[in-house]
């Protein structure tokens, strides 16, 4: 087997430990579109992608200087098609001297490796399918709570923070748009999720749950959604959105 070089090991142990951990995109940023859009890099073949082409995708959000502590950046393999799965799908870093595999979320998310060896060999990211099915891209969301409460108030900013970053990369169709809500996706294999309105003068309930990409604009892969509008609480300061069990991704929607 081909030794790694010196960096990839150097990076390899943090990285495994991160994903192990369920901890993609809690730490350290460079762990997303929704939690609200995605931002595409055009991927060759469909099948793989240059590594500094993707480099200088993910790099503009660890440069971005603006409000962003609370959402997001990952690295992000999605279908084109409806009914494409993600199913077995694998991400492999392949260079010159060496490999390193990507694993990947139920939302097709990895966490990307900021590595120096991987530039400068000009390795590529690789899937493990062949044909134009499937695209890679950036995608911001927000930071889950480990307990599971979300302040409206705070949802509202992470979806203004997410929209005012896709206006500064210059994403298309972003500067007529607004924030109208966030979308927390689950498996659909799972029990339906438990995601409830609480706090302010009125009745609280469990939210409306749907069949949808967690995404917006995405064609698949389907999930078990709750989307929150900010129009159905006005008194934002004090409601709350409370959730039982720890969602796939949370995404920030516009209109």
């Amino acid at each position: 087997m081909t030794p790694l070089p010196r960096l990839f090991l150097q990076l390899l142990q943090p990285l495994v430990l991160l994903l192990a951990g369920g901890c993609i995109g809690a730490a350290n940023a460079v762990a997303a579109e929704p939690a609200g859009a995605a931002v595409q890099a055009a991927a060759p073949n469909g099948d793989w992608m240059s590594y500094r082409d993707a480099y200088r995708t993910m790099i503009r959000f660890e440069k971005y200087g603006k409000p962003k502590q609370l959402i997001q950046s990952h690295f992000r393999v999605v279908p084109k098609e409806e009914g494409v799965s993600l199913d077995g799908v694998r991400l492999t870093l392949t260079g010159p001297s060496g490999s390193l595999n990507l694993l990947l979320d139920a939302a097709g998310r990895a966490v990307f490796p900021f590595l120096k060896s991987a530039f400068d060999e000009n390795a590529r990211l690789q899937l493990n399918r062949i044909g134009d099915r499937y695209t890679m891209q950036q995608a911001v969301s927000i930071i889950p709570r480990a307990d599971g409460i979300y302040d409206v108030a705070d949802l509202q900013s992470a979806c203004e923070q997410t929209l005012a970053y896709l206006r500064d990369i210059g994403k298309p169709g972003m500067q007529g748009r607004k924030c109208i809500g966030v979308r927390f996706a689950y498996p659909r294999q799972a029990d339906d999720p438990q995601v409830s309105l609480r706090g302010g003068e009125h009745k609280d309930g469990l939210l409306q749950i749907e069949e949808a990409p967690a995404f917006t604009g995405d064609a698949a892969p389907l999930f078990k959604t709750v989307t929150y509008r900010f129009n159905q609480r006005p008194e934002k300061s004090q409601a709350q959105i409370h959730t039982q069990q720890r969602p796939v991704a949370i995404t920030a929607v516009f209109d």
